[in-house]
């Protein structure tokens, strides 16, 4: 398809979207007035300061799960307060039965606190329905919050600076929260932000809230805070230190380096709504390590950002919604990723994952009138042959209609080779949450163009998609994506390029009242690519029907079928070779699943079919045991049985945890990964001590072991320890 022909598709898709902009329903928009404090409030999750008997109170909350807009089984109210200097939030949760009040967790990030009973806050700053943050606390006062980065997904790795803390009585259990506007970007000439809350009670699998539609929440779906005036920001300066003390050693060359590295990243509001930062000889040391993951196709995967300075301000930068799916969504992740201009994983990685030195970058984000503007320059040290980098990447986009936009992107740079590249992009975003019946749209459009010294023609990319992402009743769509030859956004992400990527979904989940069932799903998917020749590349059609009960027990059939056109031969396993060819192969896959609140949680499949022009059979399952909030461990295994006229092979990866968690502020977590398609297995062991929010202290170990010969004998192969320590000043 040409360039011409794309822009032809691409208006015949916008027509019926933007007709649907006036079609939102009106509802009334829930508000309350804010009450300003007078005295200082100690966040000790006791609530008896006097101030808290005049604060704003919610208490019209209603059932979102498993019946949206029932009575609630618990009763809560939530207050809120300010001051000159923050926001000061709590909810009071009653329980009749507070001995069964669910609080397994006392870790904090990558705790999974989420899966205790939960208190929720969500904050959109410049009530623009697009953009906000979410926090959230359990009973045994352990708090995690995130940063918005699409309609309904929530980046977690982003962190800000805010106090809570929780008790518990024979009433049920209370949560306090103090965020200072300090952590916070806000229109400083408006007084009015949006807000919500919600409370889950893990043991029925029932959340309650205050504004909801369809049974979610978002920065579109919340209601208001008006009469905030006069907030404080002292100079909004955050300097972040840090000192790193490591040691390295290569066991097969004997090489052996150690260094004690000073980093330092400052953060710098030059207004409440606009955000600069700076990183000088930016340190990664204590970032989680990749999860590992199978695979049986002869293209890339996709490994998300993990790494601080990279994650703030995030969803400025997302172009298109690329990769922005709700959780479980059926189509593959590196596919739905593929195309993306910007992927901050590009910088400061190697091809092969090594860390590659950042002497200093700078970001400035922000947000004016109805404009998200976002900059970002890197330099990055030379590395292999690759000479010093200077990259940019430059966003921008304004707001239009009700809950949608319109935007450009521009990165320059490669990071991994030496020739100039660059890229421009345009999108235009349309959401519709106000649909009668609480019906949701999502759609979006996108095209990008890239630059690449000695290379010419064939270097665009195009997507188009209309999506109907209903929790209840039918949902579905359908999307096509294009990218060319030699698109290649040496900023971006890509793994399929000369291709056509069609899908299709449709689905009707049926939601009984009063049963013992809470949901069934069923529905179909088809994920298509052509090659832009002409001929097939893959196809994969699924059918599925997923039952789940009041407590998050399920019970998921899938049948899928799969269909390979193979130009070239493929290595799948050493020395088992496809021969290329025509292939089609089916696979009935069986999975059981537990209710995450459980101390002891169980995810299980098998699976059985064809598989190229031989048999192959799976099992996949993990199992976590929660004895204690002080312990947790959990193993990880995924088995494939591959028979084929070329030859037989059995891949196996295996994942071990142990975490031993001493106190909400102090926790050692430790992760064992192996495969045998490697044959190696990495060792990560962390203790994590954060006294108070902004200091932390790390001490990391990374072991790596090999077994080249494959006779079950491992030699050591690269070891990393590491110590570092960070302090964030706030002026």
């Amino acid at each position: 398809m040409t360039d011409r022909s794309a822009i032809v598709v691409l208006g015949l898709i916008a027509s019926p979207i933007v007709s649907l902009a006036q079609s939102g329903s009106s509802s009334v928009m829930k508000s309350l007035d804010a009450v300003r404090v007078q005295e200082p409030i100690t966040i000790d999750g006791l609530l008896d300061e006097a101030s808290w008997t005049s604060a704003a109170v919610v208490e019209d909350v209603h059932q979102i799960l498993p019946v949206e807009y029932a009575e609630p089984s618990q009763r809560s109210l939530f207050l809120v307060l300010y001051d000159d200097e923050a926001l000061y939030l709590a909810g009071k949760m009653y329980d009749d039965e507070p001995e069964l009040i669910t609080a397994n967790v006392l870790r904090g990030k990558n705790g999974d606190s989420w899966r205790d009973d939960q208190f929720y806050v969500y904050l959109d700053p410049f009530n623009n329905k697009r953009s906000g943050y979410l926090f959230q606390i359990n009973p045994n006062g352990v708090f995690e919050e995130g940063i918005f980065r699409g309609p309904t997904q929530v980046q977690w790795e982003w962190e800000g600076i805010w106090e809570a803390a929780a008790t518990q009585d024979e009433e049920g259990w209370i949560a306090e929260i103090r965020i200072p506007y300090k952590t916070l970007s806000f229109n400083s000439d408006a007084d009015t932000w949006g807000i919500n809350f919600r409370r889950k009670v893990a043991r029925n699998n029932e959340t309650m809230g205050w504004v909801s539609r369809n049974r979610l929440q978002s920065p579109a779906i919340s209601g208001e805070i008006t009469g905030l005036e006069n907030l404080q920001q002292g100079l909004g300066l955050d300097v972040v230190t840090s000192l790193t003390a490591s040691e390295q050693r290569v066991f097969i060359t004997g090489g052996h380096t150690s260094e004690v590295e000073p980093s330092l990243d400052v953060f710098y509001k030059l207004t409440p709504a606009i955000n600069a930062s700076l990183t000088v000889n930016t340190d990664f040391s204590a970032t989680e390590v990749d999860e590992r993951q199978v695979n049986l196709t002869r293209f890339g995967l996709f490994f998300p950002e993990q790494r601080g300075f990279f994650l703030q301000d995030t969803d400025i930068f997302e172009f298109g919604r690329l990769g922005l799916r709700e959780i479980g969504s059926p189509f593959s992740r590196p596919l739905e990723e593929n195309g993306r201009p910007f992927f901050s994983r590009s910088i400061g990685l190697s091809q092969t994952g090594q860390p590659v030195d950042i002497e200093v970058g700078g970001k400035l984000t922000g947000r004016l009138g109805r404009w998200n503007i976002g900059t970002l320059a890197v330099q990055q040290e030379k590395f292999k042959g690759v000479d010093s980098k200077d990259l940019f990447v430059g966003r921008a986009s304004a707001n239009i209609l009700a809950e949608s936009s319109v935007g450009f992107i521009a990165t320059d740079g490669d990071p991994k080779s030496n020739k100039d590249n660059s890229l421009v992009g345009v999108d235009f975003l349309y959401q519709n949450t106000r649909l009668p019946g609480g019906r949701t749209i999502e759609s979006e459009l996108w095209y990008q163009q890239t630059a690449t010294e000695d290379i010419a023609d064939d270097d665009s990319a195009w997507g188009a998609r209309f999506w109907m992402p209903n929790s209840s009743g039918f949902r579905g769509g359908v999307g096509v994506k294009e990218v060319g030859a030699n698109f290649n956004p040496a900023l971006g992400f890509v793994n399929r390029r000369s291709i056509r990527d069609m899908t299709a979904e449709l689905g009707y989940t049926y939601r009984p009242i009063g049963r013992s069932l809470r949901s069934v799903y069923s529905g179909a998917t088809v994920h298509r690519i052509e090659r832009l020749s002409g001929d097939l590349q893959s196809e994969v059609a699924k059918f599925r029907v997923n039952l789940e009960n009041q407590t998050g027990d399920g019970l998921d059939f899938t049948y899928q079928n799969e269909k390979e056109r193979l130009l070239q031969p493929f290595e799948i396993s050493s020395g088992v070779i496809i021969t290329p060819g025509n292939y089609s192969f089916d696979q009935f896959i069986i999975g059981v699943s537990s209710g995450w609140q459980r101390r002891t949680v169980v995810n299980f499949s098998v699976g059985a079919g064809s598989f190229y022009d031989g048999d192959r059979n799976t099992v996949s399952g993990d199992l976590t045991l929660r004895p204690s909030p002080h312990f947790r461990t959990f193993i990880g295994y995924n088995y494939n049985d591959v028979s084929l006229p070329q030859g037989d092979f059995k891949l196996r990866l295996a994942r071990i945890g142990l975490d031993f968690v001493f106190s909400s502020k102090l926790s050692w977590a430790n992760l064992i990964q192996y495969d045998n398609d490697t044959e190696t297995a990495g060792i990560n062991s962390m203790i994590h001590w954060r006294p108070e929010a902004g200091r932390d202290l790390f001490i990391v170990l990374n072991h790596s072991l090999e077994d080249p010969n494959r006779d079950d004998h491992f030699h050591s192969a690269f070891a990393d320890f590491s110590i570092k320590f960070n302090y964030t000043f706030r002026f």
